[in-house]
């Protein structure tokens, strides 16, 4: 077993269980990614990223129109291969699959096989953590979000978290990753850093053969 730090984290969840900051957290923890004496460009990437559009909050790897599949479908396989390609690194991911699974059901009554994608990044060693809130925690959420927030008609009908995070476990009980299912009702973002931490330490989940 090698002693370089290579975890691969997906982190899943509806809007407003805090991801972003949470991956970024994770990003810099030394029982993460080692200590460090500075910042640097450690890899942190997110299937929410709209780059399927030139105009702010448009579309992207989750929200894809129908005539946008199979450049949903040739981004994905373009992530999976740099995963393989740079095995020994660790990647951190705000959102993929499961996200892009959700979605799709619910606006479009489609359903994307992922199993392929899941067997090779099993075989890179990613893991899978859904974070999640009991559904009367997402309106304080909410307001910590609104004081930062660029695009707040987002969060107006707080019931569609509640029902995609109903779906998201559906579809995160059926991965073949090993996972984390993590409450973060209490909106404590570095216990729940710590939590991960401890996880992927106890599963051996830092390091590859």
């Amino acid at each position: 077993m090698s002693t370089k730090l290579c975890p691969k984290i997906i982190l899943e969840g509806t809007r407003l269980t805090f991801k972003t900051e949470i991956a970024f957290s994770l990003n810099e923890h030394a029982r993460i990614v080692g200590p460090r004496s500075y910042r640097y460009h450690s890899p942190l990437i997110s299937a929410e990223w709209c780059a399927f559009t030139n105009f702010p909050w448009g579309r992207g790897l989750i929200n894809f129109e129908p005539h946008e599949e199979a450049q949903a479908m040739e981004t994905y396989h373009t992530w999976m291969r740099l995963f393989e390609l740079q095995r020994y690194y660790s990647w951190i991911i705000d959102r993929f699959h499961i996200s892009t699974r959700a979605y799709q059901w619910m606006n479009y009554a489609r359903d994307y096989d992922f199993c392929w994608l899941e067997q090779r990044l099993l075989q890179q060693g990613f893991r899978l953590v859904f974070l999640n809130r009991s559904p009367e925690s997402f309106a304080a959420a909410r307001e910590e979000r609104l004081k930062v927030s660029g695009n707040p008609r987002q969060y107006d009908d707080l019931s569609l978290f509640v029902t995609e995070q109903a779906l998201m476990r559906r579809l995160v009980s059926e991965s073949t990753l090993p996972r984390l299912e993590l409450d973060i009702s209490n909106n404590d973002i570095p216990a729940a850093v710590e939590y991960i931490a401890d996880w992927m330490e106890q599963t051996g989940g830092l390091y590859l053969d």
